[in-house]
């Protein structure tokens, strides 16, 4: 210590001078350790890769004499697929250990070795051959034979020997690491032995010089920490108002959405209310007047009928007027002009109920229904526009129908999704008829329909079509209401809005569309069977 103070080092050349001592120590020690490291570390990973070589070399001998002698036992042509699948396997390991370990194939044994090797293998092959020509006693003649004893004897001693041979090998170099390792840990002592008394010196030299340091540092990390600490509460202050603020700020964001959204909502209901209102009642008229005119008409047209069945001699005047106003074909189309307004009126009556039911005016009596005959009444009512006109082709309906229970369901609301689904499918196809006009003969349109029930709690209804499909941005905006791709006058955009209406709010169900351009569309429709009433309150 004295000597450190009388040569006036300074704690910084003091502290270099102590680590070059320290690197010119045990630089050549960590040198020579991680020489003999990476020596022995190369060598073992070659023994030990050798070795499991070796193993494995032996493993595939045993399946391959194994795979020979049941293939003579038993003639099983599998044991030979065997024995095939096994024998490239062995020669690439042997192969790889002469690659690794090229000394050990230099003496003359592992010649002998790879010798009796080959005639094993060519008498394993003469046994398949013999199999083949159905010569099991001749195959397993061979396999115990003398001569295929004696190889198999000089093959397994030299692999066995050649793996005795391995373990010393690595052993004596395990051995030899050891040793050197012993000598590097002796070398470190001594150096150790050396530089902790001068790193003791060192370190009380430090102890005083940094003492010195330390009350003044005390008093700044003191000062700091108070700093640190106003800081912080300040910073914690403003998070929490800004967390505060941006939370104000999205309930005052939801708050302003759902008020324009209630404020449209409730007037697109008094606008549809309104609507359906005034077209209900002339609707209403129509519809109930058709039924007398269809008997009023039914009457008359009996009457006719008898009238020309009593009076044979008919007057020439009469007869010149029934052939002008063409009386057979009038009796004839009559009742289906009649049958095609109460349609058209029930119709109306339907798209003034769907209205209604959008602006949840009424609530139609839910009840349990047959699914199957709800689809098959609204496509009966479509059945014209499936047909086509004269140059349109008709569309064909699939129906795959599960079986069914009843389902507690509002039974009009059901029929006008079905209605709307199937509508825009036809109208996807008939304009993809329109698009691809010169290949239509080539194009074939048809609608799917399926159904199944999931786990005995919901039905499923697929509607799908080998239309034009639709895309992503299109897709998302389906179920909003007034939204349409059709041309003005041919859409109002609320079929699909009053279908998510009705399936989604009423029946507590899923509506899903999957859909690509040029691969179709499907609408995925899932209702419980039975529906969850509320509890009294």
């Amino acid at each position: 210590m004295h000597l450190f103070y009388k040569l006036k080092f300074t704690p910084s050349q003091l502290v270099s001078l102590t680590v070059l001592l320290t690197l010119l120590l045990f630089i050549p020690q960590v040198w020579l350790n991680w020489q003999a490291y990476y020596n022995f570390n190369n060598i073992a990973k070659q023994e030990f890769h050798l070795q499991k070589l070796s193993n494995e070399i032996t493993y595939l001998d045993e399946v391959l004499t194994m795979s020979a002698r049941m293939n003579a036992a038993t003639g099983n042509i599998l044991w030979e697929k065997r024995y095939r699948q096994f024998e490239p396997k062995l020669d690439l390991a042997i192969k790889e250990a002469i690659k690794v370990g090229p000394e050990t194939y230099k003496d003359q044994n592992p010649q002998k070795i790879d010798i009796a090797n080959q005639q094993l293998i060519a008498m394993e092959y003469k046994s398949f051959d013999l199999v083949n020509k159905n010569q099991k006693q001749a195959a397993q003649k061979i396999l115990s034979s003398r001569k295929y004893e004696t190889q198999k004897h000089i093959y397994t001693d030299g692999i066995a020997k050649r793996n005795k041979n391995i373990s010393l090998a690595l052993e004596q170099k395990v051995a030899e690491y050891r040793q050197g390792m012993i000598w590097a840990i002796l070398g470190s002592i001594l150096s150790l032995t050396i530089l902790i008394p001068i790193w003791i010196l060192v370190l009380r030299l430090l102890q005083e010089y940094l003492k010195a340091k330390k009350n003044a540092q005390a008093a700044l990390e003191e000062t700091n920490y108070m700093l640190e600490m106003q800081v912080a509460t300040r910073t914690a202050s403003l998070n929490q108002k800004n967390l505060q603020l941006q939370k104000t700020l999205q309930e005052l964001q939801q708050t302003q959405v759902q008020l324009i959204q209630t404020e449209k909502m409730s007037s697109l209901g008094q606008l549809v209310a309104g609507v359906a209102h005034e077209i209900n009642n002339p609707v209403n008229f129509i519809y109930g007047n058709l039924i007398h005119v269809r008997e009023y008409t039914q009457n008359l047209l009996t009457l006719i009928n008898r009238y020309r069945q009593e009076n044979s001699n008919y007057n020439p005047e009469i007869n010149i007027l029934i052939e002008e106003i063409e009386l057979d074909f009038l009796i004839d189309d009559l009742p289906k002009i009649l049958s095609s307004m109460a349609v058209g009126a029930e119709r109306i009556r339907e798209i003034v109920l769907s209205l209604r039911n959008f602006s949840r005016l009424d609530e139609a009596e839910m009840k349990p229904v047959n699914i199957h005959e709800g689809l098959d009444s609204t496509l009966l009512i479509l059945q014209d526009i499936i047909k086509g006109q004269e140059e349109q082709q008709e569309i064909l309906i699939i129906k795959d129908y599960g079986n069914l229970p009843l389902v507690e369901c509002y039974a009009g609301g059901l029929n006008q999704v079905f209605m709307n689904i199937i509508v825009n499918a036809i109208d996807a196809l008939r304009q993809q008829e329109i698009d691809s006009s010169k290949d239509i003969n080539k194009h074939f349109s048809s609608i799917i329909i399926h159904t199944q029930v999931r786990n005995d709690e919901k039905v499923i209804i697929n509607i799908q079509d080998n239309g034009i499909g639709i895309g992503e941005t299109v897709k998302n905006k389906l179920f909003e209401p007034f939204f349409t791709t059709k041309p003005v006058g041919k859409g109002t955009g609320l079929g699909l809005s009053i279908s998510y209406q009705i399936i989604v709010d009423k029946h507590k169900g899923k509506i899903e569309c999957i859909s690509e351009p040029e691969k179709g569309t499907e609408f995925v429709i899932e209702i419980p069977i039975r529906q969850i009433k509320p509890a009294n309150t």
